[in-house]
């Protein structure tokens, strides 16, 4: 399934009275059984997106059973009751359609894209997929083959794949959002048929979805053909988990050394910040843009291109909904330590917290912010997704025609004061990944 990266993130514009955004039109209803329905028309293209956002991800799982959000990601393709086993996929593709998933910290993701004329399939393929999915050994056993080779490939096997596992167990003593996704492979293995089918008893559900129509459809047409095949499945019998739990405020540094199968070395630097929706995460995503976004970005012009010390650099804010990330990383280059590299990251990080940004380079993040809100809204695929996260994780499906005032509020004085805020030297986490070459050998 499709994995995003923690890269594709957003940007900012120019004059204020210039942020101008499209507004997205919708109608929403809830079903009784507790499914919240968001439908957009577009008729400029024959197609339609369907998708089903489940409020569930690696941060609702039991600690001693993680890897359940992902996993269930793939098992869901397996068919159900009504699908044969394997089919779920070719039934889409046979009719011209593409389709994908992904799971994050907060949230698991379908899609489908198909011709218009295919909604009715998509919203049935849909339904099935709350309803009847199979969950049994046959299903069980052929996915935990496929998440271990998913995690070789991307995890074990690749230079620098373990640093989002890495950081996040340092980064959270507290929260459930101390593992990645991709959770624990002896968790799954020694997990039951039973405790698998309470997964998806407990989190695939009506009244935990978001379902999403987007492009060329028929208001009445659609919002009949929702209540057909969605109407009529029970809604949850118990109360959906979600943790309640507040990361403690770090007051130390954590320090540690990564060992890995690469031959060149890489600083990592992670600092907590607050949850997705709070007012400052506009600030830091324009502040990760500013350090590391694009060419003529602070660190890539002086880290990368003047001193060359580094081979890459990237600032990425993990907004997360109950208290993300901002994750900084430099690739060193050839015969440069990791401790010198990360000397002159933190330099030009202290720069910004004393000294701010200027108007040209504020003016320069405005405009890339406006670039990408505007992309992001460019097809009906993003635009369902965009409905989704702003009803579930915004509390508001208006917030899709919010967003870009919100970056419009931000000053440079704003940027400069949460670099300040979060930025904290004496509260973050700093892993050196070095060459297992290095490795001191042990008695």
């Amino acid at each position: 399934m499709k994995k995003t990266t923690l890269l594709g993130l957003i940007l900012g514009w120019i004059a204020f009275p210039a942020l101008a955004q499209n507004k997205i039109e919708f109608r929403e209803f809830t079903l009784d059984n507790g499914l919240h329905v968001i439908m957009h028309q577009d008729n400029t293209t024959p197609i339609v997106v369907t998708s089903v956002l489940y409020h569930v991800g690696s941060k609702n799982e039991n600690p001693e059973r993680t890897g359940f959000a992902h996993f269930f990601e793939h098992l869901m393709f397996e068919g159900s009751e009504n699908i044969d086993r394997g089919q779920y996929m070719n039934i889409i593709q046979s009719r011209g359609g593409t389709l994908n998933a992904y799971t994050s910290n907060d949230i698991t993701y379908y899609y489908e894209l198909l011709p218009s004329n295919e909604l009715e399939l998509a919203l049935y393929m849909e339904s099935e997929r709350m309803l009847h999915s199979k969950v049994d050994i046959t299903g069980v056993e052929t996915q935990r083959e496929v998440v271990k080779e998913e995690k070789r490939q991307r995890v074990d096997n690749q230079p620098y794949g373990s640093i989002l596992t890495e950081t996040l167990v340092r980064a959270y003593s507290a929260h459930p959002y101390q593992w990645a996704p991709i959770g624990s492979l002896d968790h799954l293995n020694a997990a039951t048929i039973e405790e698998f089918q309470q997964f998806y008893k407990d989190f695939y559900v009506p009244n935990n979805a978001t379902l999403t129509i987007a492009g060329d459809i028929d208001y009445t047409q659609t919002e009949n053909l929702v209540r057909k095949y969605f109407a009529e499945i029970p809604k949850g019998s118990k109360e959906i988990y979600r943790p309640n739990v507040i990361e403690p405020k770090k007051t130390a540094e954590i320090r540690d050394i990564v060992y890995d199968n690469i031959q060149i070395p890489a600083v990592i630097q992670a600092y907590n910040l607050p949850r997705r929706n709070h007012p400052d995460s506009y600030a830091l995503s324009m502040l990760s843009t500013y350090l590391t976004g694009g060419n003529s970005s602070l660190m890539t012009k002086e880290l990368v291109d003047k001193q060359q010390k580094a081979l890459a650099v990237a600032a990425i804010p993990l907004e997360l909904e109950d208290g993300g990330l901002f994750i900084m990383y430099g690739i060193a280059n050839m015969g440069v330590e990791a401790k010198d590299l990360e000397t002159e990251i933190d330099k030009l990080l202290k720069q910004v917290q004393e000294n701010g940004i200027t108007d040209e380079d504020f003016a320069k993040l405005k405009n890339q912010i406006e670039n990408d809100l505007v992309s992001s809204n460019s097809t009906v695929e993003g635009i369902a997704n965009n409905l989704a996260e702003a009803h579930v994780i915004y509390g508001d499906t208006q917030y899709i025609n919010q967003v870009m005032d919100k970056f419009a509020q931000v000053t440079k004085a704003d940027i400069q004061r949460v670099a300040k805020e979060y930025m904290n030297l004496e509260g973050r986490v700093v892993l050196y990944y070095l060459p297992k070459s290095a490795q001191p050998a042990t008695e």
